[in-house]
């Protein structure tokens, strides 16, 4: 900075600027074509003191200020802006306070060369490539300075009279938008280019002029000044900077600098070229990119933002290979890991699926010394919950709410819904009172979520203590809440609950389903109240509401069960009627046919479970192995029973006596059944 600020004392003091970067007149007092051009200036004979020349005691002080200009102050700060960067590059070892000295001297070379003052014996040289890349940013200096003032020009005439004249009454035909926004600077445009063109006219008359009557050649003036006392005051915007201070605010803001604002990369050209190029074509399942990264870095020598550069332009070739790297940097110097690189890493194997290659991230990061923040632990919440890792989610959410931070709606979906998957209903009912502590409301979806685990298990209580919190919280129930519910009740045999709740249901003006129907029709198979059931349908029917194919599949089972064989049949027809024949179908008439040993129609329905034994369940094997020994079907039973180990269930320990003992009992009288 004090190199800099000698820099701007030596630009104030220079006796002219150069032509070329003078700043334009105001626009105020540029003139058009039709108004009168205001005065040439007239080059007025410069002073000479008498004074001065014979009296050196009476020679300028110190206090007296050097006369500033705009147009040399703006080039020579434009200049080392633009330059600083230059000498940054190519000398990137050196600390501030040399590259300061250093863009002092190529300045002042600078300023001697275009105002043709002497630089001095202890003037530095500068050599033929360091001259043109002075001259490079010169020019884009100029560029630069040239293309602001067209557009402060552009600014000016877009407000001029004629460009508003032509704008109204474009407006009037009805030109609006971007066309009109195009044709204003079009005419802007066309306005600055004709009064440039009576501008140069009155240039070159004035310039015939003066060839015509050349001036009177100039007094010499003074050539040298007595040395000054004291320091050159500096002032930018009022202020002195001059004063020691501020060189110390510039060496705190440089520090500021380095660290918010980013760097640029290294260009990777020549060696690091090759050596990256064989990096991005390693195969990240069978290759090892720690050997091109070596190379590459040891051609470059690269810094975090270079590495960084790097890492993007590999996840935009392969994502994978992009994973791999940037875990090898987890543990180079030059890059610098901090924690959002870690929690980068983690993220990405977290929305992989990938738990294995987050934790070995995470174990790394441990290693390190790293502490787990926040967002990192966020996201192995989420991570654990969906891959079912109930206690390292629940151990990374209790840290969390140790840290002091409150969880979100989306934290807490992930917790309850891992506790639902590991059959742990009430601790997900536990956090949904947590939620309602914190002034977290929960959705839909949540309680729904909930009351249906507790439903699946029988417990009713708590499910109706759920939908009355839900209730509470401004949220109504669903057909689908009630018709989990009804199933509920139908499962434990409770006919009355089950009725009651959906009587309910529909005065709460939802359309009741065939879900919801089966649920009661269910109820009532449980306590063999079958009167009651058919009147309750019949009554349905009455109103509109006819039975589906769920009803319908309970009534077939319980009907099944009593041994009905032709109503049975009748239902089944009915089932089929309705576009559907789902396979419990069969699993019923098998058992029903096998009881009642109708043979050949057990057979024909024994041989289309066959086919579709893959979708048979568990209970569903036992239920028709049962009816097969209780047919006396022996040979059938075993075979049920060693397509159901095969199928990869275990056999209750009723059927596994129940299949011995009638093997043991083959050589008795075999029922032929009935035709």
């Amino acid at each position: 900075m004090r190199g800099l600020v000698s820099l701007f004392r030596l630009a104030r003091r220079l006796p002219a600027p150069l032509a070329a970067v003078r700043a334009p007149a105001p626009i105020l007092l540029r003139h058009l074509h039709s108004d009168a051009p205001p005065p040439p200036p007239q080059d007025l004979p410069p002073f000479v003191s008498r004074i001065l020349e014979s009296e050196p005691s009476l020679t300028p002080t110190a206090e007296t200020e050097p006369a500033s200009d705009p147009a040399l102050d703006e080039f020579l700060a434009r200049f080392v802006a633009a330059f600083r960067p230059e000498l940054e590059a190519a000398f990137p070892d050196h600390d501030r306070a040399v590259l300061d000295e250093m863009l002092r001297l190529v300045a002042n070379a600078v300023v001697c060369r275009i105002t043709g003052a002497d630089p001095g014996p202890d003037a530095a040289e500068l050599s033929d490539d360091l001259w043109a890349a002075v001259w490079k940013v010169s020019a884009s200096v100029q560029e630069a300075i040239r293309r602001d003032q067209v557009r402060a020009d552009l600014r000016h005439y877009l407000h001029c009279d004629e460009v508003k004249e032509m704008t109204r009454f474009a407006v009037d035909v009805g030109i609006r938008g971007a066309m009109l926004r195009e044709l204003r600077f079009k005419w802007a445009r066309e306005k600055l280019d004709e009064v440039e063109f009576y501008r140069s006219l009155d240039d070159m008359r004035s310039e015939a002029e003066a060839a015509a009557n050349p001036a009177p050649p100039p007094v010499p003036r003074l050539t040298s000044l007595p040395k000054r006392k004291g320091e050159v005051k500096f002032t930018m915007y009022g202020l002195d900077m001059s004063d020691p201070k501020w060189a110390e605010v510039a060496e705190r803001t440089a520090e500021a600098e380095a660290q918010f604002v980013p760097q640029e990369a290294k260009p990777v050209e020549g060696k690091a070229k090759k050596a990256e190029e064989r990096l991005l074509s390693v195969d990240p399942r069978i290759g090892n990119p720690m050997p091109t990264m070596e190379e590459w870095k040891e051609e470059l020598r690269p810094k975090r933002v270079d590495w960084m550069a790097l890492l993007e332009r590999v996840k935009a070739r392969n994502v994978e290979l992009y994973l791999k790297v940037a875990e090898n940097l987890l543990a180079e110097d030059s890059f610098g890991a901090d924690i959002r690189d870690y929690s980068k890493l983690i993220d990405l194997h977290a929305k992989a699926n990938n738990v294995q290659g987050a934790e070995r991230i995470l174990g790394k990061m441990k290693e390190n010394g790293v502490a787990l923040d926040i967002l990192t632990s966020i996201t192995l919440v989420h991570m654990y919950s969906k891959a079912g890792n109930l206690d390292q989610a629940k151990e990374v959410f209790d840290f969390i709410r140790k840290e002091g931070f409150k969880p979100d709606l989306k934290l807490f979906s992930s917790m309850i819904k891992c506790y639902i998957s590991h059959g742990e209903p009430g601790e997900a009912h536990n956090l949904i009172n947590s939620m309602r502590d914190m002034k977290v409301q929960a959705t839909r979806e949540i309680y729904t979520d909930v009351i249906r685990a507790y439903t699946q298990q029988d417990m009713l209580v708590p499910a109706l203590n759920v939908q009355r919190a839900m209730h509470t919280a401004g949220i109504e129930s669903s057909p689908e809440l009630f018709a989990m519910i009804i199933e509920a009740y139908g499962r434990i045999g409770d006919p009355d609950n089950a009725y009651n709740l959906f009587q309910h249901m529909r005065r709460s003006g939802h359309e009741p389903d065939d879900s919801s129907v089966a649920g009661v029709v269910t109820a009532h198979m449980k306590k063999n109240q079958l009167d009651k059931a058919l009147h309750w349908l019949l009554s349905l029917e009455k109103e509109g509401i006819k039975p589906g194919v769920k009803t319908n599949l309970v009534l077939l089972d319980w009907l099944s069960m009593l041994q009905l064989v032709l109503e049975a049949e009748q239902l089944v027809q009915k089932i089929k009627q309705l576009g559907a024949e789902p396979i419990e179908v069969h699993v019923f008439l098998a058992d029903m046919y096998a009881k009642s040993r109708h043979e050949e129609k057990a057979r024909r329905s024994l041989k289309i479970l066959e086919e579709k034994k893959k979708l048979l369940k568990a209970d569903q094997f036992e239920r028709i192995i049962n009816g097969l020994l209780d047919g006396g079907f022996s040979e059938e039973a075993n075979k049920y029973y060693k397509m159901m180990k095969s199928c990869g269930f275990e056999p209750s320990e009723t059927i596994e006596v129940g299949v011995k003992a009638s093997l043991r009992m083959r050589g008795g009288p075999r029922p032929t059944g009935r035709h």
